[in-house]
């Protein structure tokens, strides 16, 4: 309750158009009376030397609870690249091509991207299916031609086919990515 003094409450829209209360600033003039709470002024005048202070209480997210609860709801399970804890899974089109698949991840790694590989025994559709299951934003397919180009080939998670890129370029797109918070 705003019992203390005036208060602004920021508010939000999720994508079920519903409201919810994120960010709190409000002033309190009671706590700083109630600790005897006093600063020196500067000034030398009898009785102004020294001041009640105002409190200022903020909550920037209300509760970090709340924030995610509406964060989860609003991606619907999907979230934006910057954000996700699944951001690349990369798929070797068969064991051969492991290590070097390995070698990308650890790349990726470096640049503090989250990245997986599936070294699963699973078929290759069935490890590009479980990668869009598991809302990876990226799935790298590697087979013989990405190794020997030193490239990749990227999927997204709605199956959309980008097409080969090199290494370097790929992490170049997902530092522009993760910087436009896309």
């Amino acid at each position: 309750g705003a019992f203390y003094g005036p208060k602004i409450d920021i508010k939000v829209m999720d994508a079920m158009e519903r409201v919810h209360q994120c960010a709190t600033i409000q002033l309190d003039f009671q706590l700083p009376i109630r600790f005897g709470l006093e600063y020196n002024t500067g000034i030398k005048e009898e009785g102004k030397q020294f001041a009640r202070p105002v409190m200022v209480h903020r909550a920037m997210l209300g509760s970090v609870e709340r924030m995610f609860a509406v964060l989860c709801e609003h991606y619907g399970g999907k979230w934006p690249f910057w954000l996700s804890p699944r951001q690349v899974m990369i798929v070797p089109v068969h064991k051969e091509w492991n290590e070097y698949c390995q070698e990308v991840r650890d790349r990726l790694h470096a640049e503090g991207f989250y990245a997986d590989v599936d070294l699963s025994k699973a078929t290759f559709q069935k490890k590009v299916r479980n990668a869009q299951v598991d809302q990876y934003n990226f799935q790298l397919v590697v087979g013989k031609a990405e190794v020997e180009n030193g490239t990749v080939n990227i999927r997204t998670r709605d199956n959309k086919v980008e097409g080969e890129k090199k290494v370097e370029d790929l992490i170049a797109y997902l530092k522009e990515m993760q910087a436009e918070h896309k």
